[in-house]
């Protein structure tokens, strides 16, 4: 019998703390980049984004670790993880102009569900039955929600499904990474990317933020950072295939922001489909913690 790749996880619960932690701020700044992108070009929004995740990286990890900031030992993988970010990233925000957040968010978190898939080829991970039933009972919420057949299924729905797999070829590439590379170092290389490349294209939309949205778009940046930060560092707790279903959570999250922030207020069926989520990550502790 062949081996995983990676060792089994000795904290699963300290990884799904974290995760759900990044849950709520990944939230936040969704909540954050939907308001913005009622005024400025989502491309302005996810450079700037970038641009300050690079930047405050920098100075709090840089004069700690200097030049092996920058050290790899998977070029290659970190390229693709650049590129996969910078995919979900774009495509989400520019949803985020037709489709409400939490729909938005429900639609990109089918890509647990490829994940899982992934996980079981790519990284050895044995997947077992516990583990399939709590991931399927999540996507059966996330099609509660989304309701197939229904509205929601535009073109611009196209945009979160290609997040989706964006999103879970990501994390894969984040955890396969976390074998050899710094997590500080993942992040950072992925921010540099993302913002050379954006920088390319942001002189084409460009409009100057008023200081009030500057400090929003900060807040936003540093929000996102810390959120990437506990994302990477619950893989190296947890499985990837334990913790997907755990990131349902951020479906819920995501619509008491737009509810709060937005005055979107789910329908009965969406909320069946949140209780259907949240059931299925506490089956999955109580399945675990047997």
């Amino acid at each position: 019998m062949q081996k995983p790749l990676l060792s089994t996880p000795q904290r699963p619960l300290y990884g799904i703390l974290l995760i759900l932690t990044s849950c709520v701020l990944f939230s936040s700044q969704d909540g954050i980049s939907k308001y913005l992108t009622l005024f400025y070009s989502p491309i302005l929004v996810v450079w700037m984004r970038f641009v300050i995740q690079v930047a405050l990286t920098a100075a709090v990890f840089v004069p700690r670790m200097g030049v092996s900031i920058l050290h790899t030992k998977q070029p290659k993988l970190q390229l693709a993880r650049g590129v996969c970010m910078l995919t979900a990233s774009v495509s989400f925000v520019i949803g985020l102009l037709y489709v409400p957040i939490g729909e938005a968010t429900a639609v990109v978190f089918l890509s647990p569900i490829l994940l899982t898939g992934f996980a079981g080829y790519f990284l050895k991970e044995k997947i077992k039955l516990g583990q399939w039933f709590a991931v399927g009972s999540g996507l059966l919420g996330v099609l509660v929600i989304v309701r197939p057949g229904s509205a929601l299924f535009t073109p611009a729905m196209l945009l979160p499904l290609i997040g989706a797999f964006s999103m879970s070829i990501f994390q894969l590439l984040t955890r396969r990474l976390l074998v050899t590379d710094h997590i500080v170092s993942t992040n950072f290389l992925t921010g540099v990317f993302c913002t050379c490349v954006m920088s390319c294209l942001v002189w084409y939309f460009w409009q100057t933020p008023t200081l009030a949205d500057f400090m929003l778009m900060l807040i936003g940046g540093a929000i996102a950072t810390l959120g990437h930060l506990l994302l990477t560092y619950s893989y190296r707790h947890g499985s990837v295939v334990m913790l997907a279903p755990f990131s349902y959570s951020q479906i819920v999250f995501s619509s008491f922001v737009a509810f709060l922030f937005f005055g979107h207020v789910p329908d009965d069926l969406t909320m069946v489909g949140m209780f259907i989520i949240i059931l299925s990550g506490a089956g999955l502790v109580w399945w675990q913690r047997r």
